[in-house]
């Protein structure tokens, strides 16, 4: 018996990377898969149907519990297609995986009107796209649903990607709304940042020509059954996908290696309050007393992920074999220091 027996799901992007490693696991818990994935090139041109078909036939060579899909997430009438594949095929929909994505990277002062809005297109307006489609799905079935949608560290500010970062934000904000709209419904939404070593990670030149020098293979070749391999985010989109996660809503994930992260919800740390409107001359006042050290410490950081890596093994304890946890926690109010 599989945790998704009885399930039906639809994965973006499915044809490689993270998201072939997604199908495939749900695949084998015992979920019906539609795989789908236009087949672009890592900047989002040109199509190959092979790609899902691929990953379709790799489940289930007679197709009676995977299907390919070839629409672009980007097109909402070939998202909403997607949907209804999943109905016709398999009698329902229960599960969406939004892992479809490309890259155009370029600084800020480089980027073109049409790299902004392609990354986005796919990222946050493909991830609109399916939610959309699902979520009337998902009220009209009346069992619940699952959003499991993708974002990335590089929405903490990643230099080189201000079109990737501010869609990966906006899946992050897309999804806690779609959390708190949906949960009437019994449907969850929730999102993963992960890291592992894709094709994205080989158009990185410096990662590229390292891993090249050190073994002769591209960083996603080399990571093949180790901590950096893609298919080690799976396991997590599995769990959110499950009965066991029916409560998890409007939460953030972290997938590294072998590392499993829950993210800190906003807080306040620190308040100044008035008994009138702020002039500027107190805030240029109070503002560098009050935040000062909150201001120069608590920095975006894209580059988390390796942090999460490098706690030190004495801080972890022991919960199983093999299996360690470390925590922290951030209270909302602290103490009063002036």
């Amino acid at each position: 018996m599989g945790t998704l027996d009885g399930k039906v799901a639809l994965v973006t992007g499915a044809g490689r990377g993270i998201g072939r490693g997604i199908a495939r696991l749900l695949a084998r818990e015992g979920a019906a898969i539609v795989v789908n994935d236009l087949g672009s090139s890592l900047d989002g041109t040109g199509a190959d149907v092979s790609v899902a078909e691929q990953v379709a036939r790799e489940i289930d060579p007679s197709g009676e519990r995977a299907v390919f899909n070839s629409h672009s997430v980007s097109d909402f009438d070939g998202a909403g297609k997607m949907v209804q594949q999943a109905i016709d095929e398999f009698g329902k929909i229960d599960i969406v995986v939004n892992v479809a994505g490309i890259l155009r990277d370029r600084m800020i002062f480089n980027m073109t009107p049409e790299e902004w809005q392609a990354v986005v297109d796919v990222h946050l307006k493909g991830t609109f796209n399916t939610c959309h489609w699902a979520a009337i799905r998902f009220r009209e079935q009346g069992t619940g649903g699952r959003l499991i949608n993708f974002s990335s560290s590089s929405a903490f500010g990643a230099a080189g990607q201000p079109n990737y970062a501010a869609a990966k934000a906006g899946i992050i904000g897309l999804t806690l709304s779609c959390a708190n709209a949906l949960s009437r419904y019994g449907v969850t939404a929730n999102a993963i940042l992960p890291g592992a070593a894709t094709r994205m990670i080989d158009s990185i030149p410096r990662a590229r020509e390292a891993a090249l020098a050190e073994s002769g293979k591209l960083p996603s070749e080399q990571a093949v059954g180790t901590e950096r391999d893609p298919d080690n985010v799976a396991p997590i989109v599995a769990y959110l996908a499950s009965d066991a996660a029916a409560e998890v809503n409007g939460h953030l994930f972290a997938a590294y290696g072998y590392n499993i992260g829950l993210m800190s919800q906003p807080k306040i740390i620190k308040t100044l309050r008035a008994d009138h409107r702020w002039t500027v001359e107190e805030l240029c006042d109070l503002v560098p007393r009050a935040f000062a050290a909150e201001l120069a410490e608590n920095q975006n950081d894209p580059g988390f992920g390796e942090k999460m890596r490098g706690i030190a093994d004495d801080l972890w304890v022991e919960v199983g074999s093999g299996l360690r946890f470390w925590g922290t926690k951030l209270e909302p109010y602290g103490e009063q220091v002036w």
